[in-house]
């Protein structure tokens, strides 16, 4: 049987994700105006894979590297591609230590 794959993240779970608040997705949301969450008619937001992409970005440059918002919006312009491609790179391999980290505590 295929797994059905999730297409919309509430915003608690993006959050949870990325670990910050939701306020602060909900503040990158108004600073980026590429991050577009579907709004349903209680104005709960849920964002799409595409959307996770800018926000992992974002995250990235902004908690990983330093950046300010203004750098970040700067760098997404200037590299959109490489960018993407840095965050990706660094979330799998945060990822990737936290797990051996984690095997070598079960040792």
């Amino acid at each position: 049987m295929e797994e059905i794959e999730k297409v919309y993240f509430s915003i608690g779970e993006t959050a949870k994700m990325f670990d910050v608040n939701a306020s602060l997705l909900r503040y990158w949301e108004k600073e980026f105006d590429v991050i577009k969450p579907f709004k349903n008619k209680k104005g709960d937001r849920y964002y799409t894979k595409n959307d996770l992409e800018t926000i992992r970005t974002i995250h990235y440059l902004t908690k990983i590297k330093g950046y300010t918002l203004q750098g970040a919006k700067e760098a997404m312009k200037r590299n959109p591609v490489q960018e993407k491609d840095n965050a990706y790179i660094t979330d799998t391999l945060l990822k990737m230590k936290n797990l051996l980290l984690e095997i070598k505590e079960d040792l």
